[in-house]
């Protein structure tokens, strides 16, 4: 039943925002709740943030670097995961609100074990099991030692449309939502860890940098791809980590349809293929391109290379 957003088809997208720590069982009552909620709402598509089956890592806050305590890690195929299924596929069930084999579709991040190795993995479902996942990319330097990196970015069809994942840090490169833009994404979902600076430290979150940036980068992957943005993220307090929430839906044009701000909670939107075709009606980013002149981008060694990519 998977489809594209089609003419004249609406779906409703929901954006939570919220605090999940380590405790793992705690976590899936929590998710089973959210997804009750979403799909009574009518939501077709549900974001939550990254880690919202362990938490998140903490050793960000430590000057050394160091961890003090891992997240426990998931497999794809394991029973958290399935458990979620579970939740999804009951919840759509009782909603009343789809078609006979009709679910809501689930996007979330948490640490996937991968053969014994740790990845940031966003993965996609719905209540018949796992669609597709994404491995974040684009790693920090606080996580490279300890992270393993994803390998490329591709779009996957479900029943809220064709859908482009990507994890905080990811959508920090414009590179990656251009991918899955042009991999045919309408739909940009990013769950996020994102905490407040902590190099730079504000009395409040509204005059947080790092608050700034996460709310920039979600309305400029969605106005420079043309396409809709899901963003959801933690809040509350992770050791010395302070997360910003700002869960919210982007337009194709960058503007902001609804925001949680920084509570936690459960944020709602319609989206359509209109927004698409009206954003894309006199400016069309993907057609107008010119990769003939962007070829040695990836050949340029970064920001010490004396050269210039564009002319």
């Amino acid at each position: 039943m998977a489809h594209p957003l089609g003419d004249g088809v609406t779906v409703t997208v929901a954006a939570a925002a919220g605090h999940f720590g380590p405790d793992v069982a705690f976590n899936l009552h929590r998710i089973e709740a959210i997804v009750r909620e979403a799909a009574d709402l009518g939501a077709g598509l549900l974001v939550l943030p990254h880690g919202v089956l362990s938490g998140y890592h903490d050793h960000l806050g430590h000057e050394d670097g160091t961890v003090r305590a891992w997240p426990e890690a998931h497999r794809l195929d394991g029973p958290e995961l399935a458990a979620v299924v579970a939740s999804v596929g009951a919840a759509s069930r009782a909603s009343g609100r789809f078609e006979p084999g009709g679910s809501l579709v689930v996007c979330l991040g948490f640490t996937e074990d991968v053969d014994g190795d740790r990845a940031n993995t966003a993965v996609c479902l719905d209540g018949d099991g796992v669609l597709g996942a994404h491995r974040k990319v684009h790693l920090p330097a606080g996580e490279v030692a300890w992270y393993r990196a994803g390998d490329g970015f591709a779009a996957l069809d479900t029943q809220a449309g064709r859908l482009g994942m990507l994890i905080d840090y990811d959508k920090t490169f414009p590179e990656s939502a251009r991918c899955l833009a042009l991999d045919g994404a309408e739909v940009l979902v990013c769950p996020s860890a994102w905490p407040a600076s902590l190099t730079n430290r504000a009395q409040t979150l509204v005059n947080d940098r790092q608050r700034r940036l996460f709310d920039l980068y979600d309305r400029a992957r969605a106005a420079e791809n043309q396409v809709w943005l899901v963003s959801a993220n933690q809040t509350g307090r992770h050791g010395a980590l302070r997360f910003l929430g700002q869960s919210k839906v982007v337009r194709p044009d960058g503007e902001v349809v609804v925001s949680a701000g920084a509570r936690a909670g459960l944020v709602t939107a319609t989206i359509d293929a209109g927004a698409l075709h009206d954003a894309r009606r006199r400016f069309h980013h993907l057609k107008e391109r010119r990769p003939d002149l962007y070829g040695t981008l990836d050949r340029m060694a970064g920001p010490d290379d004396a050269g210039s990519a564009c002319g």
